[in-house]
């Protein structure tokens, strides 16, 4: 019998959440932009997603690889690259989802924040569903040290790139997005906050 470990991995409960909630369909083409070792795919290689991902770290993309021959040996290698998201080589249009789970507080700087994001929702079909899951200030906005623009150090020790509610509501807006949840924030005790972004992309 397979477990519940088995089929989902160690997917993030908020990108499980958008599963059962029936905004991801088997079928579907998504684009993981900064994969990692794909902690977020195996249900989807599992369940006939046509998924494609980038990440800059050659170690995280040949695990992937290894993961897709085992579970989805259908996919081509290929679909999975050693890319940074700001320069990612997928087509405009060409993906119905793209996910991005703990990618974009890395930024440098709002420069390459924004080129990020741009690409994502280049690489987003109009109607697209758009996931992110970042770090942000939200909730803990006293706990939080600037070191230079949007760079804080944070309680748990780490320096991040960090939104806040109304940079988030901005960047949909001037994207042409429309939020599909409200902004849901997890404050991780004396650690960090944890913001949940999930948007559509205007037709």
């Amino acid at each position: 019998m397979t477990s519940l470990a088995d089929e989902f991995g160690t997917i993030d409960i908020y990108l499980f959440d958008q599963l059962i909630r029936g905004r991801l369909e088997r079928g579907m083409r998504v684009v993981d932009a900064g994969m990692g070792h794909g902690r977020n795919l195996v249900y989807l290689f599992r369940s006939g997603f046509d998924v494609h991902g980038v990440d800059t770290d050659p170690q995280a993309v040949a695990q992937v690889r290894a993961l897709a021959r085992e579970l989805a040996p259908h996919l081509p290698a290929e679909q999975f690259r050693v890319e940074p998201v700001e320069h990612m080589t997928f087509p405009d249009a060409f993906a119905d989802a793209v996910l991005s789970s703990a990618v974009l507080h890395f930024a440098r700087d709002e420069q390459q924040f924004a080129a990020m994001l741009q690409q994502m929702w280049r690489v987003l079909k109009p109607g697209g569903l758009f996931f992110a899951r970042l770090a942000s200030v939200i909730g803990m906005e006293d706990r939080m040290r600037r070191i230079e623009g949007r760079r804080f150090h944070l309680p748990d020790g780490s320096q991040r790139f960090l939104v806040d509610e109304a940079m988030l509501l901005d960047y949909t807006a001037r994207l042409g997005g429309k939020l599909l949840d409200p902004l849901k924030t997890t404050i991780v005790q004396d650690q960090r906050c944890m913001t949940t972004w999930v948007a559509r992309k205007r037709r």
